[in-house]
């Protein structure tokens, strides 16, 4: 990749983009550490070891959350708020209607998006303040140094201003940058918890020898296959062909060419490994925290047990939960997301057909037997990545180095919608990308 790389710094605007980018990523870092005052750092770390919960957010924050800073919530609220606006786009045809209307409408939708950013977050930054200021740990002290209604307000406000800068920094990042400014900030997130990673690693495998070394190596070349398989069902596509009849306008004959419909074999990304982790991880985090707020019951304390015992990360039956779930959340976002009846219309309306179909209804019957076929594959796959990790790590025996399959899919897709914007800027300058 070296010449490719420097014929992309050949160009200016590639240039100043990249540099925006890093410029923007810079920011972030910064912002990470920027703590919140009045928080006991024991307590809080002490309570963040508790909850599958927050660790699984704090991936995201780039360290953010343990270290109470302002961005402790990260850009957490403004992915919920774009998951929740597309939902409603399938939903509500006002707001279906909008999105069709070009940059005017995407503008609107963008605002309402921002909108309910704020508001998630406020709810988020409100819940999270008043429970931790109820909270006590083991050694009666609290999460909060400093008590008071104006104190909880200051944290409250200092929290939703810092969720409001990274969505402004990802949207800046998105305009004058390359890629996706908001995934760019969730793939610094997880990516800045590398170094800390492979140091505790390093360190675990100097102390323990050879054995740990090699079962360090193993992880880490299983993790490259599941990579390269990741690679693989991303860019995967069904080319379905498309033939435009000619017409004839005028004295000129128009059309007559061929094409292809490309259907992906992952459509619903990473969300369905998100929405199926969120509800496996809830229920047992909200019973510990209850813990921490008074004396708890015999029925509570039987309740976390239950949760030990039949719902541990490592047990099968919480595994084949969760690979339950990410099925049929891959089936749900799939279907919103591609609308083979709207497809069918659009291709109809072009005076375009798949060949030995007919337009219309059969067309539609046709692309949906296509789509759940390549569903099946994606929902298949990706309950696979889900619990593979797990497995992976018992196998080596590797516990100091945590990757997941929601970082794992984050980082290969944001790199390759990256590369590919890449690339699509320097063939405009008649540069060769990084991708052949």
């Amino acid at each position: 990749m070296s010449t490719p790389f420097a014929d992309a710094m050949k160009s200016d605007d590639v240039r100043n983009r990249l540099g925006w980018v890093a410029l923007g990523l810079a920011v972030f870092v910064l912002t990470v550490h920027i703590s919140m005052p009045g928080v006991n750092k024991d307590v809080w770390n002490a309570l963040l070891s508790r909850g599958e919960l927050f660790q699984f957010l704090g991936m995201f924050t780039g360290g953010a959350l343990n270290n109470f800073s302002v961005a402790a919530m990260g850009i957490t609220p403004y992915i919920n708020a774009s998951i929740i606006m597309q939902l409603l786009g399938s939903v509500l045809p006002q707001l279906k209607e909008m999105q069709k209307e070009g940059e005017i409408g995407r503008r609107q939708v963008q605002q309402y998006t921002r909108n309910l950013t704020v508001a998630l977050a406020t709810l988020q930054a409100t819940f999270m303040t008043f429970s931790l200021a109820r909270y006590a740990g083991s050694s009666g002290q609290g999460v909060f140094t400093m008590q008071g209604f104006g104190f909880y307000v200051m944290v409250i406000i200092a929290m939703v201003a810092g969720t409001s800068f990274l969505m402004w920094l990802g949207e800046l990042m998105t305009e004058r940058g390359i890629g996706n400014g908001i995934s760019m900030l969730i793939f610094a997130g997880i990516v800045l918890r590398f170094p800390n990673y492979l140091i505790s690693s390093f360190e675990k495998a100097n102390v323990q020898g050879a054995t740990y070394w090699f079962s360090l190596i193993l992880f880490l070349v299983i993790m490259v296959a599941l990579v390269m398989g990741i690679i693989f069902i991303h860019l995967g596509v069904r080319k379905v062909a498309v033939q435009y009849p000619k017409r004839q306008v005028g004295n000129k004959m128009y059309g007559g060419h061929s094409s292809y419909l490309p259907l992906r074999v992952n459509n619903a990304g990473v969300i369905s490994i998100i929405f199926a982790i969120s509800i496996m991880y809830i229920p047992r985090t909200i019973v510990q925290l209850f813990i921490g707020f008074g004396e708890p019951s015999e029925q509570l304390q039987h309740m976390v047990q239950t949760f030990d015992t039949w719902f541990n990360p490592s047990g099968i039956l919480y595994n084949v939960c969760y690979a339950l779930l990410v099925i049929f959340f891959t089936y749900f976002y799939s279907a919103i997301t591609f609308n083979v009846k709207d497809v069918a219309e659009n291709l109809k309306k072009s005076g375009g057909f798949i060949p030995g179909i007919r337009p219309g209804v059969p067309t539609a019957e046709y692309l949906d037997r296509l789509f759940s076929r390549l569903t099946f594959v994606s929902a298949i796959f990706l309950a696979f990545i889900a619990v593979a990790p797990t497995y992976i790590m018992q196998l080596t025996g590797v516990n100091t180095f945590f990757l997941g399959s929601t970082s794992l899919l984050i980082i290969v897709g944001v790199a390759l919608d990256t590369m590919q914007q890449i690339q699509a800027r320097l063939i405009q300058r008649h540069y060769h990308g990084f991708m052949k």
